[in-house]
């Protein structure tokens, strides 16, 4: 058989039962992380702030008060990832955070530690710029916890 032939076939036998990645764009990712700051980590801040502490100038002078507030939105924002896949920023984009292999939802701790990758890859700008030269739009803190971010075909 010539050449040609066997790789005809080849492509004709190929049965790929992998579903087909479509990545996000990077506006959207950002998007969705804007939207989530105000709908999660907002409120957290407002309650602390105003509830829990006396005003603004107890909050700016309380450390402990700021690590909470981070701590408190990781939290939520890894349980949401756990069990929904998706926080409502990422939702009302049509993104889903899941495991790079097995495309499944990401276990709590998976999911905290890429909400701490973020935290620290965010302070480089290294690892919020590598989307922009990776095909697999792929962040820092993306690859650190073997995650990818796709898109939900509506």
């Amino acid at each position: 058989m010539r050449w040609r032939k066997l790789k005809q076939k080849k492509l004709h036998n190929n049965t790929d039962t992998t579903p087909d990645l479509v990545y996000p764009k990077y506006t959207d990712k950002i998007k969705g992380f804007i939207t989530d700051l105000f709908m999660i980590y907002t409120p957290i801040l407002y309650i602390i702030t105003y509830v829990i502490l006396n005003g603004k100038e107890a909050f700016q002078a309380s450390a402990s008060a700021q690590f909470l507030g981070v701590l408190l939105y990781g939290i939520i924002y890894a349980s949401l990832l756990a069990f929904m896949g998706q926080t409502p920023g990422k939702k009302a984009y049509g993104l889903k955070v899941v495991d790079v292999k097995t495309h499944k939802k990401l276990s709590f701790f998976r999911a905290f530690w890429r909400f701490i990758a973020f935290l620290l890859t965010a302070t480089t700008l290294v690892g919020l710029l590598l989307p922009f030269y990776r095909k697999d739009k792929r962040a820092l803190h993306d690859l650190l916890s073997a995650s990818v971010e796709i898109e939900i075909r509506a």
